[in-house]
């Protein structure tokens, strides 16, 4: 038996396969506690672990919308998005993240610190500690890869001169607006007795382990050109513990699920575009709104249900199609299930899940301020072409036979017991 000590931030879909992952842990004997805002405390007892606060470090008091402290749907632009991101959660926080976690350390006498990936203040302090420092990526792998087009624009993978022209060009784009808060990281880097960086993105290849909670064949080239510290370790397809029960709308016609944001991304008008483009079309629409946005005023036609939650994974069996902000907790169970989908990214890692959807021939992408005739047309495609299921019919496949056992499990387990036998 191991003590684990997990850090998690409550940025919406990040949660559920964090704390999946812990409850699984938990459930195998060790003693699991997670450091995480005071918004996810039930969801952590839930989940078999036992919460520990934030004390300093910024977090979210409830699932209230105002609590949010990133807001990173604020900005007007993906680069002021970023930036809020880069600011607000990564860099300003980073020591108080670290301090919090030092302390907690401390109390619980962890064997292994494991971090949701953006949280390198939590990285730096399980280093500084001694101990196994393990990042987890919750969605798909954002380090560099060879051939890969640079992570947070949602580019497509092409060959030629020009294609790699653009993704230089984009590569550098983006150091320059990550590194522009590269000394003042070094500084707090350097506070740890840590050596500095060239770039932001180096916190990536950092860790002991980069455990990457997604299907390999769903990343450009199968996952094979990542760094050697990277694991892929297949999805969790864990439900939010906040979702309620579910009757199958009736009538004729495909069932379509939508699923936009658990947390603020200024979704409301897309929600009411959709709406519009469902009541077009012979289907059964399922709006699922999440606990971030409150449905009133919506013209609903009769072949539309609005439901504040629904368990995905129940649902999605009986799904045509799903449209999707391309979070990817609700991309990565719907091509579980064979499901194709129609994505609307409006930012974080978004418009690059959106991208692998479409690579992967099992949906479209469509902007999100798209209109309900856009929508409707690329709905009406997606149902009515067989190439689209018969692709995510190929992903469900390969997800499901890809993971005979849980890598992430098992990676935890064995970095743990390797601490605990260097401190006999």
């Amino acid at each position: 038996m191991s003590r684990l000590l997990f850090t998690l931030w409550d940025g919406g879909g990040n949660v559920p396969p964090v704390l999946g992952l812990a409850g699984d842990l938990a459930s195998r004997n060790h003693e699991v506690f997670v450091l995480a805002d005071e918004s996810l405390g039930e969801a952590v007892s839930r989940s078999g672990a036992r919460h520990v606060p934030w004390t300093t470090a910024p977090q979210r008091a409830s699932s209230d919308p105002a609590t949010e402290f990133v807001r990173d749907f604020e900005p007007r632009t993906p680069f002021g998005a970023t930036a809020r991101i880069r600011d607000r959660l990564i860099v300003d926080p980073a020591d108080a993240f670290a301090r919090d976690t030092t302390e907690a350390i401390r109390q619980v006498g962890a064997d292994a610190v494991i971090s949701e990936n953006l949280l390198m203040g939590c990285q730096v302090a399980a280093t500084s500690a001694g101990l196994p420092n393990i990042s987890l990526v919750p969605n798909v792998y954002p380090g560099k890869v060879p051939g890969v087009p640079p992570f947070g624009l949602g580019l497509a993978v092409r060959e030629g001169f020009i294609s790699r022209f653009r993704d230089g060009a984009a590569s550098r784009l983006g150091r320059r607006l990550w590194d522009s808060r590269l000394a003042d990281v070094n500084r707090f880097l350097g506070n740890y007795g840590q050596p500095p960086l060239s770039t932001l993105f180096e916190m990536l290849e950092r860790p002991d382990r980069v455990l990457v909670l997604t299907a390999a064949a769903f990343e450009p080239g199968g996952g094979t050109r990542v760094p050697a510290n990277v694991r892929y370790c297949g999805p969790r397809l864990e439900d939010p513990d906040w979702t309620s029960g579910w009757s199958e709308p009736e009538g004729p016609g495909p069932l379509v699920l939508v699923s936009l944001s658990t947390t603020t991304q200024g979704q409301a008008n897309m929600i009411r575009r959709i709406i519009g483009a469902l009541g077009r079309l012979p289907v059964r629409g399922l709006v699922t709104t999440g606990p971030s946005f409150r449905p009133q005023g919506l013209d609903i036609p009769a072949n539309v249900t609005v439901l504040d939650s629904a368990p995905h994974s129940v649902v999605m069996p009986h799904a045509g199609a799903v449209i999707t902000h391309a979070g990817h907790g609700t991309v990565i169970k719907s091509l579980a299930n064979g499901v194709p989908l129609l994505c609307m990214p409006v930012g974080r890692d978004q418009p690059d899940t959106a991208a692998r959807v479409v690579a992967c021939g099992a949906g479209l992408r469509l902007r999100p301020g798209a209109g309900t005739h856009s929508i409707t047309r690329a709905l009406k495609r997606i149902l009515t072409e067989p190439s689209f299921r018969n692709a995510a019919g190929k992903m469900s496949e390969a997800i499901a036979t890809d993971y005979p056992e849980d890598t992430a499990v098992k990676e935890i387990e064995t970095a743990a017991k390797s601490r605990q036998q260097q401190s006999d």
